[in-house]
């Protein structure tokens, strides 16, 4: 199983050089993806938890390629109806291209009613808008020569093809847990990218997932959720969410999610409190610990 780290491209601690220090130490200590969020226009009910300075995803992720080698780089997620797909097209091919084939798109509906109305698009009809959106993206994707799409939303005529690193295209991973989201995830996605905040949540979602696949006559999507990454000096009693706890309970959430079929979890250190993402030090040490316990733990395997 793949770990990644979700790294702040927002509030008061982001700045260009913290954004890179991120990135460098996870791939310094082995971990395999960096993943950012994504909005656009930071609205009311947007800077509550995102507040400026927000560095755009693609821009950032662009610049990142530039400044690392084997981590893998995607966002967790790009909201698609804030977009045109043909833009959202090449920026996420653009960013395959100069990373070499490292590009994750992961991918959601969105959810800021005022953010929406900021950027012109309809609220009420974000889950149609976003399924066109893949569906023009991957179009875009497969397609050679000209491509042409036509839904009820989104239509364009003769725009060319726009080539990744990689065939088919690079892997997707849709966000969402409700029924809607594991469809689109079913027709669409290559793996299904939801936040998990109980364990119990997963393993009544996974069945209901794999019941969709199978009545779509479709793959099972791989299974690549966030969780929480908040390290205690103490074990946690009662409910808690998977990554809050001691070392032990961290690695027992782990454990547990590989043996539901777990491909690539990604670990978030942001709690909502924006003044503790100054404290870069306390993220990276908790980074460090928890990679270290892996490295002791696969050594005593191999021994």
């Amino acid at each position: 199983m793949k770990v990644g780290v979700n790294i702040l491209n927002f509030g008061p601690g982001a700045k260009p050089e913290t954004l890179l220090r991120w990135a460098q130490v996870s791939e310094a200590l082995g971990y395999h993806s960096i993943l950012i969020s994504d909005h656009v226009a930071i609205t009311p009910s947007v800077r509550q938890r995102y507040p400026e300075p927000y560095w755009d995803t693609f821009a950032s992720l662009a610049w990142l390629a530039g400044q690392t080698k084997r981590v893998q780089l995607g966002t967790t997620v790009v909201v698609l109806p804030y977009r045109h797909p043909v833009l959202t097209a090449r920026l996420a091919a653009n960013v395959d291209q100069f990373s070499g084939g490292r590009f994750i798109f992961g991918v959601g509906v969105g959810n800021a009613e005022d953010e929406f109305l900021a950027l012109g698009q309809p609220h009420a009809r974000r889950g149609m808008l976003a399924n066109e959106c893949l569906a023009a993206i991957l179009a875009l994707w497969r397609g050679e020569g000209s491509v042409s799409y036509k839904g009820r939303i989104i239509q364009f005529e003769d725009v060319s093809a726009i080539a990744t690193s990689r065939e088919p295209h690079p892997p997707v991973w849709v966000g969402g847990a409700s029924e809607a989201a594991f469809r689109r995830t079913v027709r669409f996605g290559d793996a299904w990218h939801p936040i998990i905040r109980s364990m119990a949540s997963v393993r009544e979602a996974l069945p209901a997932l794999t019941k969709i696949a199978m009545a779509e006559k479709k793959p099972v999507p791989r299974f690549c959720p966030r969780i929480r990454l908040d390290l205690r000096d103490k074990p946690v009693d009662g409910e808690r969410q998977p990554g809050v706890g001691s070392l032990e309970q961290i690695h027992g959430d782990l454990r547990e999610l590989d043996d539901l079929g777990a491909e690539h979890v990604i670990l978030d250190w942001f709690t909502g409190d924006l003044e503790a993402t100054r404290d870069h030090s306390h993220g990276w040490h908790m980074l460090a610990i928890l990679a270290e316990k892996a490295f002791d733990l696969a050594t005593e395997r191999l021994r």
